[in-house]
């Protein structure tokens, strides 16, 4: 029996599919990594996803897990080889139950995030994870990279939002580790080993994940400053004023604005155009009114100081979202000014102000005519650090010729003040030979380690994330 036909027994030959434009699954949503699938299978159960993995390991084919194919960092799209079968969650979407008391939901990973807020919404509770791709990402995605998002600050990353998870080994064993517990010290822990592991240990099939009260208000508010350390004074006036309240504090830099209005330009912006400016949102447990009074307060002080020169609050819901969509829109507008050079980095925040000055003018000296697109989660310290091509040169050309010298000068920057190449996006097949050249010889043998121990024949995704040795 060929690996098609096993794998058609499995899961039935009309969820097995070897003909047709494949390129929805085979090319990543950058459009930088374009590969080719022996099969694409999309199995329905976690029984099944046991069948696809012994079938492929029986076989000798490797196997390649995405959900909803919006990463960034070409981990979830097969090789060039044709040999390896990629896995859509897609058909694992079900809700299979949500505890109100114990503030916990169950979700398979083929679950659209938004759709888990939603649930979670309909019993009065919220799902704090949020992020631009959430209408099309999917929780196996989210927790397969440690997803992070615009509410860090306060609720944390994936990691933090999930309690437990189902996972099938790359033996084709099943684990369930779907306990909804908040303590349990009995031996290793498996469910944060696996989270932000890429698909390259287990393929996570479902998902416990912590539910949060929802606010009583939440109120948004967006403030033009004169410099960054001025955001940093700022965001430590908010985090003493607010406290526990602050759950968003993003800043965006004058061009990555400017991209906004030249692409979206239906999207308002409701201040004039400033060298920075932060989005500052702030829950409050207690009523709308309590919540305006904190975040108009804060923002009076600020200005008083002359950390910030012009400032706007939200009046209603739509005000709020359309400050939010202006921030999330920052990304298209940049794909549509051009091919560019993306880093997904974190710092101490104390670091952020001195390395995105010295780190600008780096660049500029080396590379005349760029322009920098400053923009991210400055209240956890994830700065999304990207360079775009001099204007009116080819921005793919320009990639191509300079992208490696920007990555070893920003990441040699970023290293050296204790930073992190990847905050959130993962290593992938992108980073991976960064990862090889930045991270502790103990900390890769480590992880080599353990991947050889949790799945030795290379069944899940190989060559991503870790280099590891040539078999004999």
């Amino acid at each position: 029996m060929t690996l098609v036909e096993a794998l058609r027994g499995a899961i039935g030959a009309a969820n097995v599919i070897i003909e047709g434009d494949r390129s929805v699954y085979e090319l990543d949503w950058r459009k930088r990594f374009r590969g080719r699938s022996l099969a694409v299978v999309r199995p329905g159960s976690t029984a099944e996803v046991a069948a696809v993995v012994s079938a492929c390991r029986e076989h000798g084919a490797s196997i390649v897990a995405q959900g909803g194919n919006t990463g960034l960092v070409g981990g979830s799209v097969p090789d060039e080889s044709g040999r390896q079968v990629l896995l859509s969650t897609a058909r694992l979407n079900r809700i299979r139950s949500v505890d109100r008391s114990n503030l916990t939901l169950v979700a398979e990973a083929g679950c659209v995030l938004q759709s888990v807020q939603q649930e979670a919404g309909a019993h009065g509770l919220m799902f704090a994870l949020s992020l631009a791709a959430e209408g099309s990402c999917t929780i196996g995605g989210n927790l397969a990279t440690n997803a992070g998002g615009t509410q860090v600050l306060r609720y944390g990353n994936a990691r933090e939002l999930c309690l437990g998870l189902e996972a099938v080994t790359a033996e084709g064993r099943v684990w369930d580790g779907l306990s909804g517990l908040r303590k349990d010290n009995t031996g290793y822990d498996l469910r944060d080993l696996l989270i932000g592991s890429e698909g390259t240990l287990a393929i996570i099939t479902a998902a416990t994940l912590r539910l949060h009260p929802r606010p009583a208000a939440v109120m948004t508010a967006t403030a033009t400053l004169p410099t960054l350390a001025a955001a940093t004074a700022l965001l430590a006036l908010a985090q003493r004023r607010l406290g526990p309240g602050l759950t968003g504090f993003e800043v965006m830099n004058a061009f990555s604005l400017e991209l906004v209005r030249r692409h979206l330009p239906q999207l308002r912006q409701p201040l004039a155009p400033a060298a920075w400016t932060v989005l500052v949102e702030h829950s409050d447990g207690d009523s709308e009114a309590h919540a305006s009074e904190a975040l108009e307060t804060l923002l009076g002080e600020a200005l008083e100081q002359g950390l910030i020169d012009d400032t706007a609050v939200a009046t209603s819901i739509d005000q709020a979202n359309a400050m939010w969509h202006v921030r999330e829109s920052i990304p298209l507008a940049q794909s549509a000014e051009g091919a560019n050079v993306k880093h997904d980095i974190a710092l101490p925040i104390s670091a952020i102000e001195e390395f995105v000055a010295s780190t600008d003018a780096a660049l500029l000296a080396a590379f005349s005519g760029v322009r920098l697109v400053d923009f991210g989660h400055l209240g956890d310290g994830n700065l999304h650090y990207n360079v775009q091509g001099p204007p009116g040169h080819d921005g793919a050309a320009f990639v191509q010729r300079h992208e490696a010298e920007i990555n070893d000068l920003v990441y040699d920057a970023v290293v050296a003040r204790g930073g992190s190449i990847s905050a959130e996006h993962g290593i992938g097949a992108l980073k991976r030979e960064q990862l090889a050249t930045r991270k502790s010889p103990v900390a890769l043998d480590m992880m080599r380690a353990i991947k050889l121990a949790l799945d030795p024949t290379g069944v899940l995704n190989p060559g991503r994330v870790l280099r590891l040795p040539a078999t004999p």
